[in-house]
């Protein structure tokens, strides 16, 4: 037996390690194999990762999957996104009857090349005004060359009371987005309306600093729903603007019969100034929905509408109540009470410009020193001449415009007024002040009755802004 089984043995021994060096060899092979595969190995996050289970390595095999069949497109989509190119600002800039001259001050202090202007000098003022300011356009070798300034010919009648302001309004975005033609509007990112009373208290650079790191669809509305004496002094009322449809301009009046307030739509109201999106001027004038046509109908008939309509709509409109900023972004010296009519500012009212830290302010009268003040200390202004900007190709030294010349528009050199204007819209989109008074839907006490709403009306002595 033990004879048996050491042959056993003996014979075993040669087998086992025949089968040991081939176990041996396989291995080698197998490894070859794998180093030399193009194959990569597991990353060591993944081995060491303590989530890491069959749906991360999933999701990982998934990512490393090309996004887009073809090949330029997924290099597109791996390139680092692009900075933002500065903002650009389309302004219309509205006067009456002799503030032709203040209206081409105001372009000059406000122009920067990368920017978009339209100047309307309603009916009222005369031909050879609009005829004049075209023609200065026209020779200035700057505005020119860029064009980028529009003089509206064909002036339309505005009644500052009336809808048609609101209409003025809606016919300068709706040229903003047409541009030259084809429905290929202009490239501009904010809308703003201003008048010839109006005057900037930053540089265009400041400016464009400033909002550049802001999100584009922020519209900057003062507005409540809180209307209080509105509700039965402009709301209630109906009245009707015959510079709807005359050729000349006729004192507003007022129907016998009162109406309720709406119950399709909420109202707000505030100021007549704004720094409106581009989405949302699309959507005044394009309005996939109906809203914006149904809210600029029923204010054809309310008094000082301009106070009113953008607001409403903004606020009704799911799209854009969460966008506003609940501020103007002007400075005004309101009477007190009841804080409709602005004061005239001078040059008493230098501090409180500075300290709003606001972009514009006014009433201004024409050619008032404190605008000379404006032009040497916040623009950097020579008297009658465009206000520097980073744009400028070579500054003149002797003694001509020292933006003579375009050089490069994207280069953005931004002053003090940015700091100031950078404090006031942190403020505004602080925690405290953005959500908080967005749009906000004001618990409002039963309305005046019928009879006060009759005895206040007869007169007529509605007390709102002039707007020019």
């Amino acid at each position: 037996m033990s004879s048996s089984s050491s042959s056993m043995d003996h014979a075993a021994g040669p087998s086992v390690l025949r089968w040991l060096l081939s176990v041996s060899a396989g291995g080698l092979f197998a490894l070859f194999i794998l180093v030399a595969s193009p194959v990569p190995f597991p990353s060591a996050s993944l081995l060491l990762s303590p989530n890491t289970g069959p749906a991360s390595a999933s999701a990982s095999r998934r990512s490393q999957l090309p996004l887009f069949v073809d090949p330029a497109l997924s290099a597109q989509a791996r390139a680092p996104p692009a900075a933002p190119s500065p903002p650009r600002f389309a302004y219309l800039i509205s006067g009456s009857a002799g503030d032709a001259g203040m209206l081409r001050r105001c372009l000059l202090a406000l122009y920067h090349p990368r920017n978009h202007y339209i100047l309307h000098l309603d009916a009222e003022a005369p031909d050879s005004d609009r005829a004049d300011l075209a023609a200065f356009v026209a020779s200035h070798p700057v505005l020119a060359a860029a064009r980028n300034v529009r003089v509206v010919e064909k002036a339309n009648l505005v009644t500052y009371r009336g809808p048609t302001m609101v209409t003025t309004t809606l016919h300068a975005a709706a040229a903003f987005l047409w541009g030259e033609g084809r429905g290929r509007g202009a490239d501009w990112d904010w809308f703003i309306n201003l008048s010839a009373s109006d005057y900037p208290l930053v540089t265009q650079d400041d400016m464009m600093e400033v909002f550049s790191e802001l999100p584009r669809d922020l519209n900057f509305l003062d507005h409540t729903s809180d209307i209080g004496w509105k509700a039965f002094a402009r709301a209630m009322p109906v009245i009707i603007d015959p510079a709807l449809y005359m050729k000349k301009k006729g004192d507003l009046f007022w129907i016998p019969q009162k109406r309720e307030l709406p119950t399709a739509f909420k109202l707000f109201t505030g100021s007549a100034w704004m720094v409106l999106s581009r989405p949302f001027v699309e959507y005044l004038i394009w309005g996939w929905d109906n809203l914006p046509r149904t809210v600029l109908m029923y204010y054809a008939n309310f008094i000082s509408s301009p106070e009113g309509y953008f607001h409403t709509v903004a606020c009704n409109a799911d799209e854009f109540r969460n966008t506003t900023v609940n501020h103007d972004m002007h400075y005004i010296a309101w009477d007190n009470p009841p804080m409709q009519h602005p004061h005239l500012l001078t040059l008493a009212d230098w501090d409180g410009m500075l300290a709003s830290a606001a972009p514009f302010a006014r009433k201004f009268r024409r050619d008032d020193p404190v605008l000379d003040r404006i032009d040497a200390d916040l623009l950097s202004r020579p008297p009658g001449m465009l206000a520097p900007g980073g744009w400028c190709a070579v500054a003149n030294r002797t003694g001509g415009d020292p933006c003579a010349v375009v050089g490069n528009p994207a280069d953005v050199r931004p002053g003090p007024g940015a700091a100031r204007l950078k404090r006031l819209v942190t403020s505004l989109l602080s925690e405290d002040n953005f959500r908080p008074k967005q749009c906000k839907v004001a618990v409002v006490e039963e309305h005046t009755p019928s009879k006060k709403v009759e005895e206040d009306i007869p007169s007529k002595k509605v007390v709102v802004e002039e707007h020019h």
